[in-house]
C-alpha cells in the first residue's frame, strides 16, 4: 500500500512495509512510539518540495476545494503511473481519491485505518522525510497558514461587505444608547425644570440649551438663536420665571450638563457613521440602494452575514427576511404567514396604502433580489442603472393599484388595432377619461326629437284637462257605437244559417 501525504513543504508518497499491523485500528499508534519502529512500519517512497510559497498556496487551496493540482498530478504519474505500480493509494479525503481515480486510473482507498496511519506519520514526519529539519518544517507551516488565511479572505478594500455589517450594527447601538441617554437627561433636569421638555423638541436641542442655560434663571440672558427658534425661545423664557421645578446645586448641573455633552458627541459621531455607511453602499451594492435605500439594504446584508450569501436568496426569502419567528410562528398554528420583513421599512412600502403594502412588497422583493445579484456578481461596473429600471417597474406597479387600471404593455401591432379609448395608461391614475364618452350625433338627434314629443304630449293632456265636458260626450258617443256594431256581429251569422237552409 501506498500513501500520499501533503507537508507544507511539499508532498510525500510513503510505502507501508507491514499491512498486517493496519486490521487493528487500535494498535497502529503504538507502531508510531519511537523513530525506529515507525522506519520499520513505513519508507519514504518519492518526496517533491514546493518551489516556493505561492506553489503551496495553490497546492493546499486545490486539495481544500477538492481538486487536482496540476503539481500533484505529475507528482502521481512520475512516481506511481509511470513505474506501473499496481498498489492501493491511501489518500486522506474521499472525493481527492475519486478524482485521482478518474484521471490517473490509480485505486485509491480512504477510511478511518488511513486517517489513524497519516496521524502517526505526521508525528514522526521530520524523522520519515529526512531533507527537512523540524524547525524549517515548522516555518514553512506558520508561512503557509498566514498565506492560506490571507487567500482566503481576499481582502479588498472597495468590496468589503464586512464594513457594511459593522457599521449598521454600531449605528443601531448608537440609536439605543442616544435613546437612552436623552431620556435620562429629560428626567434628571425634569427636576429642576419640568416645562422645559414640552417646549423642545429633540434629544440634541434638549441637550444644547441645557449646556448653554445651565439653571433655569440664565434663561432669560442666554440666546438660543443657534440652537432654537425665535418662539421657542420666547415661550421657553416665559416658561423659565413660572417654573414649578425644585432647586439644584452646582454639581447638580455640572453632571447633567456632562451627561449632555456626551449625548451631543454621540449624535454627531452617529451623523459621521450615516455618512460613511451611505458610501460603503453606494460603492458595494448601489442596486440595493436605489431600491430600498441605505438602512434597509444594509439591515438586509447584515441579517444574511454577506452580500454573497444575501445574493443567493430567492425573492420570497428576501421578502420575508428579519419576521423569522413570525413565520414559523404562523406555519406552527396555521395561520397566515407574513408579508413582509426588513423590507417594510423601505420608502417605496411607506408610500404605499396598507390595502396594497403585501403586493408591493412582493413586487419589491423579486426586483430587489435581481439587484442585489448584479451587485454581488456583476463583472462590469459599479453603476445603479439597473436598480433605477427595478425601482420605475415597482413604481408604475404601485401607480396601478392605487388607480384601479391597468397598465399599458402593448406591442406595436396590438396597439394600432386597439382604440385609445379603450387603453388605459398606468401613469393617468384613476382621472376621468372625457373621449370614452363620446356619442353619435345621430343618437343625440333622436334623443332630442323624443324630448320634443314629450314635451307636446304633455301639453296637450293640460288642456284636455282644462275642457272636462267635452270627454265625457265623446265617450257616450264612442260607447254607442260599440254597441250598433256588437248587435250587427251577433245577426250577421242568423243571416247566414238562413241563407244555409234556403239553398238546402
Amino acid at each position: 500500500m501506498l500513501v500520499l501525504f501533503e507537508t507544507p513543504g511539499g508532498y510525500g508518497l510513503f510505502k507501508v512495509l507491514d499491512e498486517g499491523k493496519l486490521n487493528k485500528v487500535e494498535d497502529i499508534q503504538k507502531c508510531f512510539e519511537t523513530e525506529d519502529k515507525a522506519a520499520a512500519m513505513i519508507k519514504l517512497q518519492a518526496f517533491e518540495p514546493f518551489a516556493d510559497t505561492a506553489e503551496a498556496v495553490a497546492c493546499a487551496t486545490a486539495l481544500i476545494e477538492n481538486k487536482l493540482d496540476k503539481g500533484l498530478q505529475k507528482f502521481l504519474k512520475k512516481n506511481i503511473s509511470n513505474k506501473k505500480l499496481t498498489d492501493e493509494l491511501a489518500v486522506y479525503d474521499s472525493k481527492v481519491g475519486g478524482i485521482i481515480k478518474d484521471k490517473l486510473g490509480i485505486k485509491c482507498l480512504a477510511n478511518s485505518k488511513v486517517m489513524e496511519l497519516m496521524r502517526g506519520i505526521r508525528s514522526q514526519m521530520s524523522s520519515l522525510i529526512g531533507t527537512i529539519e523540524e524547525e524549517d518544517m515548522k516555518a514553512m507551516a506558520l508561512g503557509l497558514s498566514h498565506s492560506l488565511s490571507r487567500y482566503k479572505l481576499k481582502f479588498s478594500p472597495d468590496k468589503v461587505d464586512t464594513m457594511i455589517v459593522q457599521a449598521i450594527g454600531l449605528l443601531d447601538d448608537l440609536d439605543k444608547e442616544i435613546n437612552t441617554y436623552a431620556m435620562r437627561v429629560r428626567e434628571w433636569y425634569g427636576w429642576h425644570f419640568p416645562e422645559m421638555t414640552k417646549v423642545v423638541d429633540g434629544n440634541l436641542a434638549y441637550s444644547k440649551a441645557v449646556i448653554k442655560m445651565g439653571m433655569r434663571q440664565g434663561c432669560k440672558s442666554t440666546d438660543f438663536s443657534d440652537i432654537l427658534d425665535e418662539d421657542v425661545s420666547d415661550v421657553l423664557r416665559k416658561v423659565a420665571e413660572v417654573s414649578m421645578g425644585t432647586e439644584i446645586s452646582e454639581e447638580d448641573i455640572m453632571n447633567i450638563k456632562c451627561l449632555c455633552e456626551q449625548i451631543v458627541s454621540m449624535t454627531e459621531y452617529r451623523a459621521q457613521l450615516f455618512e460613511y455607511l451611505k458610501k460603503r453602499m453606494a460603492a458595494i451594492a448601489p442596486n440595493l440602494t436605489v431600491m430600498v435605500g441605505e438602512m434597509v439594504g444594509a439591515r438586509l446584508i447584515a441579517h444574511a452575514g454577506s452580500l454573497m450569501n444575501l445574493a443567493k436568496h430567492p425573492a420570497s426569502t428576501v421578502q420575508i427576511l428579519g419576521a423569522e419567528k413570525a413565520l414559523f410562528r404562523a406555519l406552527k398554528t396555521r395561520h397566515e404567514t407574513p408579508k413582509y420583513g426588513l423590507i417594510y421599512h423601505a420608502s417605496l412600502i411607506g408610500q404605499t396604502s396598507t390595502k396594497f403594502k403585501g403586493k408591493i412588497s412582493r413586487v419589491l422583493a423579486a426586483k430587489t433580489a435581481l439587484a442585489i445579484r448584479v451587485d454581488a456578481m456583476g463583472d462590469g461596473e459599479s453603476n445603479d442603472n439597473f436598480g433605477l429600471d427595478n425601482r420605475a417597474k415597482v413604481e408604475a406597479r404601485m401607480r396601478q393599484l392605487e388607480g384601479g387600471g391597468q397598465l399599458q404593455v402593448l406591442s406595436s401591432s396590438t396597439a394600432k388595432s386597439t382604440p385609445t379609448k379603450y387603453v388605459k395608461e398606468a401613469s393617468a391614475g384613476a382621472s376621468y377619461n372625457a373621449a370614452a364618452d363620446a356619442v353619435e350625433e345621430k343618437k343625440v338627434k333622436k334623443t332630442k326629437k323624443r324630448k320634443a314629443s314629450t314635451d307636446d304630449s304633455e301639453v296637450t293632456k293640460e288642456v284636455k284637462s282644462d275642457d272636462s265636458e267635452a270627454p265625457k260626450k265623446k265617450k257616450k258617443k264612442k260607447k254607442s257605437v260599440s254597441t250598433d256594431d256588437a248587435e250587427a256581429a251577433a245577426e250577421a251569422p242568423k243571416k247566414k244559417k238562413k241563407k244555409k237552409s234556403v239553398s238546402a
